[in-house]
């Protein structure tokens, strides 16, 4: 009798903490439709916002930014945070207390802390240099700062879970370097890359204060838009990005962790 009633009292638990967490969320995608331009009353389904959003160059063009930013950030850091990952399994039987330290350190950091050291070492180097005034540019190379730890510790969980003997297997047929590569490391840890990038592009399309910090006035993306639009209140048009950016932060999340399941496979 007690194992039943503490079961039903941790299933109900689990449906509260499910509504705390998702009820606000499916509150902004039912307003994204409301008919009339009110965030407080419900008046009907309509469509209306999503078409006026296809209107708004500024919002296309933040949209634009976020995917340029997105994309091209976790394309580098995929490439750095694979090699790094790698060299971590190659060496982990040495002391690399310091390096896994200054790898953990971009994941611990406050964010707000993080965007000001970046903002200040870009002004830096842009008044001594001339180069790296804030923009895409900028935001881009700080993307990838906090990203590379995220790849790194993906791919090198992948690494340690494969048998060591697969590597002198493959030095056993004469493969060369390269055909190791291409022929049995890239296909082994290929669902590794694939989750990696998609947690690469969810964390930069989610971010707001490293991206509020280091962009400049043309390379607004959409959680700075949103910032400065509710300003004047919250209508149905931002509820309508937002909804946009929930579904493909979900649909980003969702297809990183099937790859992650079928990596642990």
């Amino acid at each position: 009798m007690r194992k039943r009633t503490l079961k039903r009292g941790l299933t109900a638990f689990w449906w509260a903490t499910l509504a705390f967490l998702y009820l606000p969320l499916a509150v902004v995608v039912l307003f994204s439709f409301n008919a009339s331009n009110s965030a407080a009353t419900f008046t009907g389904l309509s469509l209306r916002w999503y078409g006026r959003l296809m209107g708004n160059e500024e919002i296309l063009s933040a949209f634009a930014n976020s995917m340029i930013l997105a994309i091209s950030s976790s394309v580098i850091a995929l490439g750095i945070g694979c090699l790094i990952g790698y060299g971590m399994y190659r060496h982990r039987h040495r002391k690399l207390g310091w390096l896994i330290v200054l790898i953990y350190l971009p994941i611990v950091l406050p964010d707000i802390v993080f965007g000001i050291s970046e903002m200040a070492f870009f002004v830096q180097v842009h008044r001594l240099t001339g180069l790296l005034q804030p923009g895409l540019v900028t935001m881009i190379i700080a993307h990838v700062t906090f990203q590379i730890p995220f790849v790194a510790l993906i791919v090198y969980s992948r690494f340690v879970g494969l048998d060591p003997t697969l590597f002198e297997a493959a030095k056993d047929l004469y493969a060369s370097p390269v055909k190791r590569v291409v022929h049995f490391m890239l296909p082994t840890i290929k669902p590794a890359l694939i989750s990696a990038f998609f947690l690469s592009f969810t964390l930069s399309v989610d971010d707001f204060v490293i991206s509020f910090f280091t962009a400049g006035p043309e390379s607004a993306t959409l959680p700075i838009y949103i910032w400065g639009a509710i300003k004047k209140g919250v209508s149905p048009e931002i509820n309508a990005i937002a909804t946009l950016m929930i579904a493909a932060v979900a649909i980003a999340a969702i297809i990183s962790l099937i790859f992650s399941r079928r990596r642990q496979a």
